[in-house]
């Protein structure tokens, strides 16, 4: 049973839509976003990130960390080339992250529910503790 756990979460859930409607489960590694996300959650993410609105949380590349970072979409600014840029900051932090994220960094967003962001807790422990994270 562990094992089959194991493989869902480093796998795809295809939600038996589109490419773009295709969902994921990732894990929370942190606890930058408490007390939203903790470190060991799983969270529930689409790679449709066509509507990024501020509040939204998002998986983003950023140059700044070597891994994915999840945080919330705190602000959606345009630089001086009239180019989208998002604002995002961990819920935990003091402070915005270093740099403002282009839309082709994002790389997944958060289900939400009207509930908020879906969430299963702690099942990432699992992997967390085969990754050695």
């Amino acid at each position: 049973m562990i094992i089959l756990v194991v493989i869902g979460i480093s796998g795809c859930v295809d939600s038996g839509t589109t490419t773009n409607d295709q969902t994921e489960m990732n894990v929370v590694v942190s606890e930058t976003m408490a007390p939203t996300l903790h470190r060991g959650d799983v969270v529930i993410v689409t790679k449709n990130t066509t509507n990024i609105q501020v509040g939204d949380i998002v998986v983003y590349k950023g140059t700044w960390f070597p891994d994915p970072v999840i945080h919330r979409v705190i602000s959606i600014k345009n630089d001086s080339n009239g180019n989208i840029r998002y604002e995002l900051k961990g819920d935990n932090n003091p402070k915005p992250d270093p740099e403002l994220v282009s839309p082709n960094q994002i790389t997944y967003k958060v289900v939400n529910t009207n509930n908020g962001p879906q969430v299963i807790p702690k099942l990432g422990y699992i992997t967390i503790w085969l990754r050695g994270l």
